[in-house]
């Protein structure tokens, strides 16, 4: 971070613009929207400043500048068209320890003036420090689309609330959550809506109801390889809602920086050489006593959670304890890396198998003559369903070896079949099982049939027999 962002209170105090001209007009409009008394010295006056003079909105005073002038300022503009009084004034201001904002002079500036979304009382300031100003005015274009104007009454409601919103919400938890539904809820619709009585009327009622006791959960969170722009926006939005955050060891720096401030941060990260299963027992500990005091508590993993990160474990673990989750997806490393390299993992008549491996296994399964456990993935497989179940068998997997057809992975009617090798095509059918869907194939498929938390779940007792019969003789 090159500039501290500060905002100031100007409201009532001084400040001095050198120069009276279209520029030093702008600043001047800003300086008195944020209630600052203004005095404004230069050798020649623009009409619309001498206007504001004459209004009584600012003191004008024409002559040449001198140090004298900066007594009793809190902050001092320089916006002329000479560089070298401009280099003066910066000067003379350093040497009294005030902030000083050369106009487009960043290596003389000790303060930026950024571009503003104002939505007051709520203010975004976007500065690039002096080095590209466009490209700041650009995101604050951007930014003032996203950012309705109901943000700013809104926030001046639960300011003139602020006292009994801390009354009836003393817990800092339940105060948050309170925010968030004031943001989420009716009386910000009352505000789209124009009708701030509504709103206020709304906000008081809420407070004289009793809050229901938070329900704690736990979010187990894909970091990602690393870099921050790889993490996804349901990644972020869980790390801006978490109130503890349980961080791998490879979890970057650059992703926590993201995360919400005043969140707890505890780094549970493996190290070669520990005891790795009596810190997965610690870790399991956290999220328990974290997520039954009524947390939302953001288990944070590298690459993907459940890429061998363990995270089916941990889901075994929350649901024997009756906690919520959910999983949020992460770029695993193996596609990141692949990418940032330029190697395609599968490519047309070179390579149409990819295979993920972890050189750890447990001990058990060590030894030499220990069958590999793989869980097989395919991809676009619907209309073959039959002919591929067919080429898994002959090539050694049983025919009650579990599988799950996900439908519409993701997305709102997502539908995930369980079925066996030799049941598969048959349900399919009976189900109306359609592209897009991706076959996973594998004994970890039994644990989806107890930890599913999205979509729709198909087991073979959804299904009923004749249906089955039927689909399989149409096969």
């Amino acid at each position: 971070m090159e500039h501290f962002p500060l905002f100031l209170n100007l409201r009532g105090r001084r400040v001095l613009v050198v120069g009276a001209g279209l520029v030093a007009a702008r600043k001047i409009a800003l300086l008195l929207s944020a209630g600052a008394q203004v005095t404004v010295l230069a050798k020649v006056a623009h009409p619309s400043v001498s206007a504001q003079a004459d209004q009584g909105h600012i003191t004008l005073h024409l002559g040449a500048f001198d140090a004298q002038w900066l007594q009793g300022m809190w902050l001092v503009i320089a916006a002329t068209n000479d560089e070298a009084l401009n280099a003066v004034v910066a000067q003379a201001a350093s040497a009294r320890q005030l902030w000083c904002n050369v106009v487009d002079d960043a290596s003389r500036s000790s303060a930026q003036v950024p571009a503003i979304v104002d939505r007051a009382p709520v203010t975004i300031a976007i500065s690039s420090g002096g080095a590209a100003p466009v490209i700041a005015r650009r995101l604050r274009e951007r930014i003032e689309a996203l950012v309705e104007p109901s943000i700013g009454s809104l926030t001046a409601l639960a300011r003139r609330q602020r006292a009994a919103i801390r009354r009836a919400r003393p817990e800092l938890g339940a105060r948050r959550r309170f925010y968030h539904w004031l943001l989420d809820g009716p009386v910000h619709d009352a505000l789209r809506a124009a009708r701030p009585d509504a709103a206020e009327a709304l906000l008081k009622a809420a407070l004289r109801t009793r809050e229901a006791a938070p329900q704690g959960k736990v979010l187990l969170v894909g970091a990602g390889p690393g870099d921050p722009g790889l993490l996804t926006l349901r990644g972020l939005r869980a790390l801006n809602e978490a109130d503890v955050i349980l961080h791998d060891r490879l979890v970057s720096a650059e992703v926590l920086q993201l995360a919400r401030r005043d969140a707890l941060f505890v780094s549970v990260g493996k190290t070669p050489g520990e005891d790795h299963e009596a810190t997965q027992r610690r870790i399991h500990a956290l999220m328990v006593h974290h997520a039954t005091l009524g947390h939302t508590v953001v288990r944070l993993k590298g690459g993907d959670p459940l890429v061998f990160g363990r995270g089916g474990e941990e889901l075994l673990m929350l649901r024997e304890h009756g906690i919520a989750y959910e999983v949020v997806p992460g770029i695993t490393a193996a596609l990141a890396c692949g990418a940032y390299a330029g190697i395609p993992l599968t490519h047309r008549a070179v390579a149409d198998t990819l295979l993920l491996a972890t050189a750890h296994r447990r001990a058990a399964a060590e030894r030499a003559d220990a069958p590999s456990q793989h869980t097989r993935i395919y991809y676009m497989g619907v209309e073959r369903l039959a002919a591929l179940g067919e080429q898994l068998t002959q090539q050694g997997l049983p025919f009650d070896t579990p599988c799950a057809l996900v439908e519409n992975g993701s997305r709102t009617g997502q539908r995930t079949l369980h079925a066996t090798l030799a049941t598969l095509a048959a349900q399919a059918r009976a189900h109306s099982i359609a592209s897009p869907a991706l076959l996973i194939v594998g004994e970890a498929t039994r644990l989806g049939q107890s930890l599913a938390w999205f979509g729709k779940t198909l087991t073979p007792e959804h299904t009923p027999t004749s249906t089955v019969q039927a689909a399989a003789l149409a096969a």
